[in-house]
């Protein structure tokens, strides 16, 4: 079912609901209403019974017989007379009463003839056919009047009405019903719109899809705002794809030329007499190195993943610690590097082992760039709201034409790229900063370059030298 007959649907047993309560209470009432009527002229006919009872003693007259069962009909008005004596002498009811009449009297009718009770309506069945009596007492104590009037006065209106409500309901209901579905249709326009544009994009996979000729995104409805959030979503996977093609692009360039080398060097050496060949051990050599620049390239692959979609466990660190642990790596790793620290004590809330290994990218960066005699100045300070490690080179410095994009993935200066490495260490360490709601910033000194770590501090922070 469509969201239009849902809606169509809905609307129309909304209305139907509605209808068919307001028609009980109309139906209801006018039941009520029209009882009350015909008891009333019931008791009206009764008030005027002496004018009643000349008509009937003058239809005697004339016609020389007197009225059975003291019985007269007056349009639709049914009178009977009953007197004391009859009353007196009758016993209670044990079947019809005389033809004519509205049958036997019965102990109530004893009462009221004798002031026992007051008068009083009843239902009875006269010539076949159901009718609302009222039973008083006419010239007490000298007998008792009966008034009647078919049933069918309240009734047959009633049934009128409640013909006239079904029909209303129903009517009503389908036009409700069949407006809300041509205003659901306008209505939905718009979500048909991003629905088909959803469609589309499954089937053509282009997540560049313009959405603002096919929906309206300037409004301030519920619409609106999922056309600014479903076009917002389509931006970023565009950019989560575009950023994994180039991804794999980058890594398989990175990839063919450590697997071009190793793979030749491997071919020369399984040759007829490869190992006796004088070579060999360079050969040896190289193709070692390569597996090692793989292997550091797919290291750098599995963490730049890592630290970019799954949650890492996080807790407050000596920010000053972790950076004095990767300087004494550091400095087994590179014994002719000099280091000069300044390590304040603070807390940053992250994960450790990122956080670590952020650093000792900056530090092995600084390393590869500094010259033999240079200095690597590492600083960790932190002030109110933040943490920073600094760390200092005295390298060559980066031109101000790459210094934008050194945190890219795979980038790599002209001057870098006669330089070990994949291109991936720094935007491993933005990376982290980025999941860590930090950034990393690199700057030009008078001697090198400066690139500068902040995070938040943790909930223990504090500041001291």
């Amino acid at each position: 079912m469509t969201l239009r007959a849902r809606v169509s649907l809905v609307c129309g047993l909304a209305v139907f609901v509605a209808l068919f309560a307001a028609a009980l209470v109309v139906y209801l009432a006018a039941d009520r209403e029209l009882h009350n009527q015909l008891d009333s002229s019931l008791v009206s006919a009764a008030s005027n019974a002496p004018e009643f009872a000349k008509k009937l003693k003058l239809r005697a007259i004339e016609t020389g017989m007197p009225s059975p069962d003291g019985v007269l009909v007056v349009g639709d008005t049914v009178l009977q007379f009953v007197s004391f004596d009859e009353a007196k002498q009758a016993a209670p009811p044990t079947g019809p009463g005389p033809s004519g009449g509205f049958g036997p009297l019965t102990n109530d009718d004893m009462e009221l003839a004798h002031g026992g009770r007051s008068p009083y309506f009843s239902s009875v069945t006269y010539q076949g056919r159901p009718y609302r009596m009222y039973t008083a007492s006419w010239l007490q104590p000298d007998g008792l009047v009966r008034v009647a009037r078919p049933e069918s006065a309240a009734i047959v209106p009633l049934e009128r009405l409640g013909l006239v409500l079904a029909a209303l309901m129903l009517g009503g209901t389908l036009a409700v019903a069949l407006g809300a579905r041509l205003l659901a249709g306008r209505a939905l326009r718009p979500v048909r719109a991003l629905t088909e544009t959803v469609e589309h994009v499954t089937a053509t996979q282009d997540l560049a899809l313009d959405l603002r000729g096919r929906v309206d995104m300037d409004g301030r409805d519920e619409i609106a705002r999922l056309a600014r959030s479903f076009a917002a979503m389509m931006a970023t996977l565009d950019d989560a794809v575009q950023t994994q093609r180039r991804l794999v692009a980058d890594a398989s360039h990175e990839l063919r030329t450590p697997l071009t080398s190793l793979t030749t060097n491997l071919e020369l050496l399984a040759e007829e007499g490869g190992l006796a060949d004088p070579q060999a051990p360079a050969l040896l050599g190289s193709a070692r190195e390569q597996s090692g620049e793989l292997r550091a390239l797919i290291n750098d692959l599995v963490d730049l993943a890592r630290y970019g979609q799954t949650e890492t466990h996080r807790e407050d660190v000596r920010l000053d610690l972790l950076a004095d642990a990767v300087l004494a790596r550091a400095a087994r790793g590179a014994p002719r590097a000099r280091f000069e620290t300044h390590l304040d004590e603070c807390f940053v809330h992250a994960d450790p082992d990122a956080i670590e290994r952020a650093i000792g990218n900056l530090v092995d960066n600084a390393v590869k760039w500094s010259p033999p005699d240079g200095v690597v100045t590492v600083t960790v300070t932190a002030d109110d709201q933040e943490a920073a490690v600094s760390v200092a080179d005295e390298g060559p410095g980066i031109p101000p034409d790459d210094l934008p994009h050194i945190f890219d993935r795979f980038y790599r200066s002209p001057a870098a790229r006669s330089k070990p490495g994949s291109g991936l260490g720094l935007s491993i360490v933005r990376q982290i900063a980025d999941t860590h709601a930090g950034r990393v910033l690199a700057s030009p000194t008078p001697t090198g370059t400066e690139m500068r770590l902040v995070l938040p501090l943790g909930r223990f922070a504090t500041s001291g030298s």
